[in-house]
């Protein structure tokens, strides 16, 4: 069967009759249980590391984040900790994994936790879409596995599958509310974490494994049309809600300059007049110092005197 959506100016509706629904939601757990991938983050149910594993992953491979997570949550346990250390030494942690205004984001996210919540992660939604850096994705994502609340959580992978379910492009808000509406009372953390699984195991972006799904007749795509076919065939997926879009090239780009500057910072200070050498901008003085001033403005780089550091001042 299909997952049946009501119109365009409505919400849509989870697959209709119960003891079908429970079924699949059966399947699709049974199907976890003996598929799941093993990530650290799934070992524990503490709020904070929840939260930090949820930030590391967004716009990042999972492969690339196993390391960082590991060493972080062995240095910095705890909001407290977290927030008690030097920015340039969390930044430091973190080079190599990209985007370093997450990490800025999550150590003010620390001292917001210590000093507002008691060095207690909030598990509240309007708490935790209060702290730097924190969506809705993340929120929920930290409600459902670090609190078990039930709720569904849309990463890139939910996102595709309702699509597909769903055989068209979804709102965020139709999104979540099917999301929501599917999640079994009392098994919001596997159900979330099947279907991140199902997403990146089986329901693919390129290439969708559909006879190895285990939830295949909740899906009008695949209903619509046969593999030979789907090459040619709009992925409802694309540009629906939660589905990630193309990134601009890394070569070249802003990101990858700034990224040689926090390198080069995190082994010392630096002469402002060096700084366009360190991201290989030589040629563009003015494009150098245009992200020496950004890096500055958001607060991961700080100008003392005649020296660039990491970090920002307290």
């Amino acid at each position: 069967m299909s997952v049946p959506v009501a119109g365009p100016d409505s919400h849509g509706e989870p697959p209709a009759g119960l003891d079908e629904r429970d079924g699949r939601h059966a399947e699709l757990i049974q199907w976890w249980q003996a598929e799941r991938r093993d990530l650290p983050w799934r070992r524990t149910r503490d709020p904070w590391l929840v939260l930090v594993s949820e930030v590391m992953l967004q716009q990042t491979q999972v492969d690339r984040v196993l390391p960082y997570f590991e060493t972080f949550s062995e240095r910095w346990p705890t909001p407290e900790r977290c927030a008690t250390a030097e920015l340039a030494d969390v930044l430091t942690a973190w080079q190599g994994l990209g985007y370093p205004r997450r990490v800025r984001n999550l150590w003010r996210t620390a001292a917001i936790i210590t000093e507002h919540h008691d060095g207690r992660v909030p598990a509240d939604l309007d708490d935790l879409l209060a702290l730097p850096g924190v969506g809705p994705y993340t929120a929920r994502a930290v409600r459902a596995f670090a609190f078990g609340v039930d709720t569904g959580v849309v990463d890139t992978n939910v996102g595709r599958i309702l699509a597909r379910w769903a055989g068209r492009r979804l709102s965020p808000t139709e999104a979540q509310h099917i999301a929501d509406e599917l999640v079994p009372a009392g098994e919001s953390w596997a159900w979330n974490q099947a279907m991140m699984d199902l997403g990146a195991q089986v329901c693919t972006k390129r290439d969708p494994s559909c006879g190895r799904c285990p939830v295949q007749p909740w899906c009008t795509w695949a209903g619509a049309v046969t593999s030979s076919e789907r090459s040619s065939q709009p992925d409802p997926a694309d540009r629906s809600a939660g589905v990630s879009t193309r990134q601009a090239p890394f070569e070249g780009s802003d990101r990858q300059a700034r990224g040689r500057l926090l390198a080069a910072l995190s082994d010392g200070p630096l002469p402002p007049e060096r700084a366009a050498a360190a991201m290989r901008l030589e040629h563009d003085e003015a494009r150098a110092q245009r992200l020496v001033e950004e890096l500055i403005a958001e607060g991961l780089v700080t100008a003392a005197g005649d020296q660039l550091r990491l970090g920002a001042a307290r």
